[in-house]
This record gives structure tokens, sequence and C-alpha cells, in this order.
């Protein structure tokens, strides 16, 4: 049974999840999921291995789980004030000058970096808002 309790330390770990999930499915480093099956499916030849294999399905289980449940919490308006939210965070980083817009690799980072806050923050609106306004959400009911 899930935990009742809801605090920054159970945000914090949802975007860490969330941070792992993303950072290891691509980044800009080369060393990720997409470089490693591009390097297998592109590469010189052909080479599918059951390491490669299991990431994906791993991978895509991981995707699954945070995307239904950032669709189901937040819906498409609160994706769109998730999405503006964190995109004016970016703005504003820039325009203190915090952060630079000349390095893709940067902002490539912080893109990540802000959909995986976007994810963690889908993870955990349910929580948010019951803790907010006293209500809770149910999308199953057992008979």
């Amino acid at each position: 049974m899930a935990s009742s309790t809801f605090n920054w330390q159970s945000f914090f770990i949802r975007l860490v999840f969330a941070l792992l999930l993303v950072f290891l499915s691509y980044n800009p480093s080369g060393y990720s999921f997409y470089h490693w099956a591009k390097e297998a499916l592109l590469g010189e030849s052909l080479t599918i291995t059951p390491p490669l294999a299991m990431t994906a399905v791993v991978l895509a289980i991981g995707w699954t789980v945070y995307i239904r449940a950032t669709l189901r919490s937040l819906g498409t308006l609160g994706l769109v004030l998730a999405f503006s939210f964190f995109a004016i965070i970016v703005w504003w980083l820039v325009d203190l000058g915090l952060l630079g817009v000349d390095s893709i690799s940067v902002m490539t980072y912080m893109i990540l970096f802000l959909f995986s806050a976007i994810l963690a923050t889908g993870m955990s609106w349910s929580h948010i808002r019951r803790r907010m306004s006293g209500q809770a959400d149910v999308d199953e009911v057992d008979e």
C-alpha cells in the first residue's frame, strides 16, 4: 500500500528517477541508450544484444509509467502550465546571465533537466493537489 504522506523527499525521489530515465535515454555526452542503440543499429554490423534489448524494455516501462501518470494527473492544461512555468525559469536564468544560450550542449542539459522536472511534477501532482486542497484523485474503483 502506498504511503499517505508526501513531502519534499518524496518529490526528490521521483525527480531522481525522472532524471535517470531522461538522461539514460538521451544526453549530449554520447553515453546514453540513444547513442548505444544508434551504434548497434547503424554501425558496421547490426548487433542487437540481450543487454541492449533489456535496456530498451526497461526504459520503455519507465517512460510508460511516467508519461501515463503525468498525462493523467496534469492533463492538457496542466502540461501547458508546467511547460510554461519551467520555460519561464529558463528564460529568467538566461535573462539574469546565469545561463548562456551560446552553448547548445548546456541548453540541451537544461531542457532535459526541465523535462525531468515536469515528469516528476506529473508523478507527484495528485499528492500535491491532495495536500493543498484536501481532495483525492481516484482513477480506479474496486467493486
